[in-house]
C-alpha cells in the first residue's frame, strides 16, 4: 500500500503563488510516475503535471505549463507542485497519484493510489 497525503492548498488571490505538497509513505515504487490532477466543481478529473520518480523527467497540461512546476525530493519522498501567476481558472481540488505502470500517461485511470486531495481557491 501507498499511503499520499497533500497539504498547502488554500485561497490565492489571481497572480499569486502557492506550492502544493504530497507525501508518500509506505510501499514505494522506484520506476513509477507521481501525478497532480485536479478537479473543478461539475467538471471531470483532469492532468496538471507528472514526473518520474527517478529520473525526474516532467510533463504539463497545456493550460499550466509555464505557470506551474512539478518537482521531487526522493529523500523526503514528496512531490511538489508549485503554483505560479494563479489564475480563478486554477479552483479546483487537487490530488496527487501514483502509477507504477511502464510509461507515461495522463489518463487517471492509469494511476493506482490517490491521495485526499487538497483545495485551492484563487479570486479575481
Amino acid at each position: 500500500q501507498v499511503q499520499l497525503v497533500e497539504s498547502g492548498g488554500g485561497l490565492a488571490q489571481a497572480g499569486a503563488s502557492l506550492r502544493l505538497s504530497c507525501a508518500a509513505s509506505g510501499r514505494t515504487f522506484t520506476k513509477s510516475y507521481k501525478g497532480w490532477f485536479r478537479q473543478a466543481p461539475g467538471k471531470e478529473r483532469e492532468f496538471v503535471a507528472a514526473i518520474t520518480w527517478t529520473s525526474g523527467l516532467t510533463w504539463y497540461a497545456d493550460s499550466v505549463r509555464g505557470r506551474f512546476t512539478i518537482s521531487r525530493d526522493n529523500v523526503k519522498n514528496t512531490v511538489y507542485l508549485q503554483m505560479n501567476r494563479l489564475k480563478p481558472e486554477d479552483t479546483a481540488v487537487y490530488c496527487c497519484a501514483t502509477r507504477s505502470g511502464v510509461g507515461f500517461s495522463r489518463s487517471s485511470y492509469e494511476y493506482d493510489y490517490w491521495g485526499q486531495g487538497t483545495q485551492v481557491t484563487v479570486s479575481s
